[in-house]
């Protein structure tokens, strides 16, 4: 399994229980594509939300996010940490 960071835009004011509530989102489908979100995190400021799973694919994460109610702008690889 690899992980991604995904970035949604256009989020505008998010507020610390709407960005609960889309995680709780992701979390009641992912295992229906083998994905697990592990964190997300939002600037209200910019817009801007990022989200960090493990999963067999960037299509399977893409797919919860379309499912979930809000399309990701971006899924990346991340195969290397520290």
């Amino acid at each position: 399994m690899t992980m991604f960071m995904d970035v949604h835009h256009g989020m505008k004011g998010i507020t610390a229980d709407q960005l609960h509530q889309a995680h709780q989102a992701d979390l009641a489908i992912e295992s229906e594509e083998g994905v697990h979100f592990e964190r997300a995190w939002a600037d209200p400021e910019s817009g801007t939300v990022y989200c960090l799973s493990e999963a067999p694919s960037a299509d399977a994460v893409q797919r919860i996010h379309e499912r979930a109610g809000h399309k990701a702008d971006e899924v990346h690889p991340v195969p290397l940490s520290v």
